[in-house]
């Protein structure tokens, strides 16, 4: 039964949503992924700079990179190619293309419907921008229930199940034991809060992904003069004219976009929680961030993962076998027997730090359907560790289809919230938009503009000091904040 309604959801639903609103905000927005590219750069390197006593917009990109780059990246683009062909990753591409401005304005109005706490920290997500931008609390707890069973519990289960199990087809490690090593470091971690999770993304996130892409770019290199047929043959697949794939055309719509959005999330409404976190001018400036973060994941890191399969000869059609060894194999191929080693390392820190993403999103809508209270988050954490330790030794089918199921549900109520709020997005954007064309370098939002939307106050003051045109001499010897 899970499998016919997962089926249906997944292979139907999912593809008009994601695809279908994706497309409606790209269009309607006038492409606002492909005009801010070269811009998310720029914001990208302001991001580095924080607040005191506050999350910076960079330590909020490496908490949803955390998030995004895990296991689909290594295990999901194995799935995906073994059972839809090279056209699946084509089809991933047209998720992340839309996904990058779904991603744009969830996070966008994460950060604009943000609530700050009493210790001045800031809390938000879909079920904020629901409660207070639709004035409809039942759904938003509905959005933070479903957050919290997808990703506080069953997506760790699965992502530790995809780590110990790599672990022992590379070392011939007990998975019983190294679940219960993840199960401790992880605990270690959980007991610091959203404090200590974005100190450890902010150390892990950036090696692992570095180290990660410069490997497969390495092993595409020593077969670069195959790289220009293999995108050939990945597109010609994904509409079925290549001959050796023409009949798994309908599998890679449905693969490329069921596991492209299991990578980056775009349109999950996960991201937006840790967007919602950072300090930042502008709620548009962590919109174009995170836009990266979903460009940085699909159309890098998973592409790498793609070619490296693709090119090593060992993938052959009607492969059967799962994700994690085609890409274990695939690199063995190519550089020897150590690779298959590199893949389970890779993918250890890629689900350490994913774990970490899911964990404080369960922890964050937790606390939006029930206040703070101690013992229900000392609950909370001991059961999600339970979970991951038994993740690590159970076959997980039937939690995988679940899963799906509960991410195709997160996907339609939050695209839908979206799609009722479309235009206040796109007010906050013309907002941005304004700014820069008058030269701003850094847009400042002001609430005063937005008297008619619930927003709090003290995240977004009315009438702030103003950026200075770009053009402008910036004073000299006078620390921002007096500015």
């Amino acid at each position: 039964m899970l499998e016919v309604i997962n089926d249906f959801l997944s292979g139907k639903v999912l593809i008009v949503l994601i695809v279908g609103l994706g497309s409606y905000f790209t269009i309607r927005s006038r492409f606002v992924q492909l005009r801010h590219f070269f811009h998310m750069f720029a914001v990208f390197r302001d991001s580095l700079k924080s607040s005191a006593g506050q999350l910076s917009s960079f330590q909020a990109l490496m908490l949803s990179l955390a998030g995004r780059v895990g296991a689909g990246n290594i295990a999901g683009v194995g799935i995906a190619v073994t059972l839809g062909g090279p056209g699946a990753v084509f089809w991933m591409w047209v998720t992340a293309l839309v996904g990058m401005s779904s991603s744009f304005f969830e996070c966008s109005l994460g950060q604009l419907y943000k609530r700050a706490d009493a210790d001045g920290t800031y809390r938000g997500g879909p079920s904020y921008y629901i409660q207070h931008g639709l004035q409809k609390r039942w759904l938003g707890m509905l959005m933070a229930f479903l957050l919290l069973v997808t990703f506080g519990f069953a997506f760790n289960g699965l992502q530790a199940h995809a780590v110990t199990h790599s672990l022992n087809n590379a070392f011939g490690l007990n998975t019983t034991y190294t679940g219960i090593g993840l199960a401790a470091l992880l605990g270690l971690v959980f007991i610091g809060g959203i404090k200590r999770i974005a100190k450890v993304a902010d150390l892990l996130v950036p090696v692992k992904t570095l180290v990660y892409i410069g490997v497969t770019v390495y092993v595409i290199v020593l077969q670069f003069d195959q790289v220009p047929g293999m995108l050939m043959t990945i597109v010609k697949s994904a509409f079925g004219l290549d001959q050796a794939f023409g009949g798994l055309i309908g599998s890679a719509i449905v693969m490329g976009v069921k596991r492209g959005v299991f990578a980056n999330e775009a349109g999950l409404g996960s991201a937006p929680n840790v967007a919602a976190v950072a300090s930042v001018e502008h709620p548009v400036a962590q919109g174009v961030v995170q836009a990266f973060s979903v460009f940085l994941d699909t159309f890098v890191i998973c592409t790498c993962t793609a070619l490296l399969i693709l090119l090593s000869g060992f993938y052959t059609p009607g492969f059967e076998g799962d994700g994690i060894a085609l890409t274990q194999n695939s690199l063995a191929a190519v550089v020897g027997d150590w690779g298959r080693m590199f893949i389970s390392v890779a993918l250890a820190l890629f689900v350490f730090t994913s774990i970490l993403y899911n964990y404080y999103l369960g922890e964050s809508n937790l606390r939006f359907l029930i206040g703070e209270n101690r013992k229900a988050l000392m609950g909370y954490r001991a059961l999600v560790l339970v979970l991951i330790f038994w993740g690590a030794i159970e076959n997980l089918g039937t939690v995988f289809a679940f899963a799906d199921i509960t991410m195709t549900m997160l996907a339609f109520v939050n695209l839908i919230a979206l799609f009722l709020l479309f235009k206040v997005g796109m007010r906050i954007l013309r907002d941005y938009d304004d700014q820069r064309t008058a030269g701003i370098k850094t847009p400042v939002f002001d609430s005063a503009k937005f008297q008619d939307l619930d927003l709090d106050r003290k995240a977004w003051p009315a009438n702030p000091p103003a950026a200075a045109p770009q053009a402008q001499a910036e004073p000299q010897g006078v620390p921002a904040a007096q500015r």
